[in-house]
């Protein structure tokens, strides 16, 4: 088993005519917490879907958990169910309880009892602090309580990673304290993220290292000591004045 448990290697991708993601390599060793940021259009979002095998791509390789999501004979659903995703919408059902939401997957993918799933549910809704809700329709949430039951759906499967696509940019500004909060927890604890985001403050505070996309390249990827202080390309230096002064 490497100590790597994300490869990307020269992996590039087109909608049509459109280069959207050009020979992207960069990699997130165990327990490590990497950020990906850069202006919209980036292809920051495209890249962590085709780590998830959510979108395809047209060259290259990429490997999780040493587990090659290029091969045409991997079984995507099974290594889907060993990656925690949580997109920027939320995604839960909105027919059903916040105990239902926790529960299903974990039903359905991973053959735990009903038992089982509520106990590991129950348990991951209090480690987001949200206990109290457990009966509640995602509808009677805020959008902050929303992503946690989100977060909280993912770590009941297990995941041996834990992906973040923009998981605070749909909520209210007084919300995304509380989201960032599980995440910093979570990071603690020694959980290998990649996070796609604009919080500079939480890659700052918790990022192994950084790594800046524009227009659909890798042009830096960075401890985060060196991204912040000496940032080597103009398009970052630009990008981090805009964002930094706010």
């Amino acid at each position: 088993m490497s100590d790597k448990m994300i490869v990307i290697d020269d992996l590039s991708k087109w909608y049509g005519s459109f280069n959207v993601l050009k020979h992207c390599s960069t990699h997130v060793d165990r327990g490590e917490v990497v950020v990906v940021c850069g202006p919209s259009g980036s292809g920051k979002s495209t890249l962590i879907k085709c780590v998830n095998a959510l979108e395809p791509f047209q060259e290259g390789k990429l490997f999780i958990n040493d587990v090659p999501v290029h091969d045409p004979k991997t079984n995507l659903p099974k290594l889907r169910s060993q990656v925690g995703m949580v997109f920027q919408h939320f995604e839960l059902f909105p027919h059903l309880n916040v105990t239902e939401n926790l529960t299903l997957a974990q039903i359905k993918v991973l053959g735990r009892s009903k038992d089982e799933a509520l106990a590991r549910g129950l348990k991951m809704l209090d480690r987001v602090g949200l206990t109290a809700h457990k009966d509640k329709f995602p509808g009677q949430l805020s959008g902050g309580q929303q992503q946690r039951v989100a977060i909280a759906r993912a770590l009941c499967m297990d995941p041996h990673v834990m992906l973040f696509d923009e998981p605070t940019s749909a909520l209210d500004p007084e919300m995304v304290g509380e989201v960032l909060d599980v995440m910093v927890d979570l990071a603690k604890e020694g959980m290998t993220m990649m996070v796609v985001t604009h919080e500079m403050g939480f890659a700052r505070k918790v990022a192994n290292r950084v790594i800046f996309m524009d227009q659909g390249e890798i042009v830096e990827d960075a401890t985060k000591e060196d991204f912040f202080t000496q940032p080597k390309s103009d398009r970052a230096i630009q990008f981090l004045s805009k964002i930094l002064q706010h």
